[in-house]
């Protein structure tokens, strides 16, 4: 069985120690929606992160 993911959007924003806590929340609550959240730390820039919305 095959699973397909595709980016909905991707976002850079402010880092906060805190995103992830928003990140696991939207998960939580929305992947029965077949939606998944991701953030990482810009590789550029530690100051940004990366907010990317997946549908699964």
């Amino acid at each position: 069985m095959e699973s397909k993911i595709d980016i909905i959007s991707t976002i850079k924003i402010q880092y906060s120690p805190d995103l992830y806590k928003v990140v696991d929340a939207l998960n939580r609550s929305l992947k029965d929606k077949d939606l998944m959240f991701g953030l990482a730390l810009d590789k550029e820039d530690k100051n940004k992160a990366i907010f990317t919305i997946y549908r699964t």
